[in-house]
């Protein structure tokens, strides 16, 4: 039997100077689940999980709790912990005194807050530190103490925003990688907002992907990749970024699409529409300099990344595009060269919805 912790049905949020800053947002978040929440900025993230901790009212719809309505719970009463970009530290209190601070508040025993703290401080590797102030560790290591402060404080509900986004890029896989960690250790329910989609392909069972403060889709990371609901979705995930390609019907049929000019489609299914944009992961074109390939084109630039390599080319047609390819790729600027479409392709409408279309029917003339 699956158990929901959390049930979001149909919540808004608005503000004076604007007249809806979040729109129908349901979802349900199951017990012991990491659920991810993302989006560029404005996209109403954190004032999302803001409203779930009970720091920001509602304007419309139901927050439940472990099946309770907690729409005017205060957030002490929601039993969920938070943990926050800044950290949110005490900088005159040492490690120790900073995870032990929200249970000296609760009146809890004080042999129970010694036995807390110290699982706390061992499970995320601080047990050493415990007399440091916060100005004496690292970005790392101050993360870590909110980390614990979280575990130490008992809940089965945790929420963060934004907890990695001022760690450098080398620190941020390997805190990723703890919280992760942590998380299936502890089995809590695992809310994280971030705007960064390796995060949420990395970490998520589910996510929710929010932009123009709507849900665009939610699912898991498979399901967001391969089955991207529309342009932006599409757009937003996988790096590098996917290509997104005008086409329109062949002359005289309803079947067949010609995509910039530079190849034709053939889906052997009638077409929704006369224009539509047909998207295609940079992994899914080939590229040569032989002439065996689909349609002309001339190297732009190429990124040497190590184990891959990414080629900016212009089609015949003036058509920018991007292909990723295995290994070292030994193409040089200007360079003529042929590039292929066989794998996978997405169809889009004029609104930038995906159309859905039997992948057996798709054929590349």
């Amino acid at each position: 039997m699956i158990y929901v912790s959390i049930v979001l049905e149909n919540v808004s949020k608005r503000f004076d100077n604007d007249p809806e800053t979040l729109t129908d947002i349901s979802a349900e978040i199951q017990t012991g689940e990491f659920f991810v929440i993302v989006g560029p900025s404005g996209s109403g993230k954190s004032t999302l999980l803001r409203m779930i901790a009970g720091l920001g009212s509602i304007s419309g719809g139901e927050i439940k709790i472990n099946g309770r309505v907690v729409n005017d719970l205060a957030p002490k009463d929601r039993k969920l912990s938070m943990v926050f970009q800044s950290y949110a530290l005490y900088p005159f209190l040492n490690v120790w005194n900073n995870v032990a601070f929200g249970l000296n508040a609760r009146k809890i025993a004080k042999v129970d807050i010694k036995d807390r703290v110290a699982k706390a401080l061992d499970m995320v590797g601080l047990t050493e530190f415990k007399d440091r102030k916060p100005r004496e560790l690292s970005g790392g290591q101050r993360q870590r103490v909110a980390l614990a402060r979280a575990v130490a404080d008992d809940s089965n509900i945790c929420l963060m925003d934004e907890p990695l986004s001022n760690l450098d890029a080398q620190l941020r896989i390997k805190m990723r990688q703890e919280i992760y960690n942590l998380q299936r250790k502890l089995g809590l329910t695992l809310i994280y907002v971030t705007h960064d989609q390796v995060e949420a392909m990395t970490m998520a069972d589910h996510i929710m992907v929010l932009n123009d403060r709507q849900v665009q889709q939610i699912g898991t990371p498979s399901e967001i990749y391969q089955e991207p609901a529309n342009e932006f979705v599409a757009q937003f995930f996988g790096t590098p970024q996917i290509n997104l390609l005008p086409a329109v019907k062949t002359a005289g049929s309803q079947t067949s699409l010609d995509i910039t000019a530079d190849f034709a489609l053939n889906l052997n299914q009638t077409i929704p529409a006369t224009e539509v944009k047909v998207g295609i992961r940079p992994n899914d074109l080939t590229i040569a300099d032989s002439s065996e390939l689909n349609a002309n084109a001339v190297v732009d630039n190429i990124e040497y990344l190590g184990d891959e390599t990414i080629v900016y080319a212009t089609l015949n047609s003036g058509t920018a595009v991007r292909v990723l390819v295995d290994g070292q790729a030994n193409f040089r600027s200007y360079q003529p060269v042929q590039i292929g479409a066989s794998g996978k392709v997405m169809l889009f409408d004029s609104k930038g919805q995906r159309l859905h279309l039997t992948k057996e029917a798709m054929s590349y003339a």
